[in-house]
């Protein structure tokens, strides 16, 4: 490999986690649109576990529908639901011209203020990226649980928003 295919190499790999970080930006941030982009057009292949599996022409805007309804649930004009994604130890392999696999590790915390509930797992992404329009989307996204552990907020639990 010469070293102007190394730097290329190490280029895109970089925008492969760029795009990623946007995601768990977007999923934090409650944005479903910057979400939504994160995807490929078409054909997404995303299996979320409890949360669902979406694959199929326009299983991505399905899948962004139900971002939406959560993230976008208000009780008395505050988020309903609070996440933190953590992405972590990517590993990301460039397969072919505009084609890559990545794995990462998640760690997750939420406050679901309905339940009065939060909830820490942690599991392991199994992604494909391919190259749309010029840039990298995620066109196979696989989570898998490894564990998590929910409890309940006390009632001197102060949750600022």
């Amino acid at each position: 490999m010469t070293p102007e295919d190394r730097l290329e190499t190490l280029e895109q790999i970089e925008a492969i986690k760029a795009l990623k970080h946007r995601y768990f930006r977007a999923c934090d941030a409650k944005d479903p649109d910057t979400f939504r982009a994160c995807f490929i057009a078409r054909g997404a292949d995303i299996h979320y576990g409890p949360l669902g599996g979406f694959d199929g022409p326009d299983q991505a805007d399905k899948l962004a529908a139900v971002f939406a309804r959560i993230a976008l649930h208000k009780v008395d004009g505050k988020p309903a639901i609070l996440d933190m994604h953590h992405g972590m130890h990517p590993d990301i392999s460039i397969t072919g011209p505009g084609q890559a696999t990545g794995g990462w590790t998640l760690k997750f915390r939420q406050l679901n203020m309905i339940e009065r509930t939060e909830r820490l797992l942690t599991g392991e992404y199994d992604d494909a990226y391919v190259i749309e329009d010029g840039v990298w989307r995620i066109a196979r996204s696989h989570f898998r649980q490894l564990w998590a552990i929910t409890r309940p907020l006390t009632d001197d639990t102060i949750v600022e928003v």
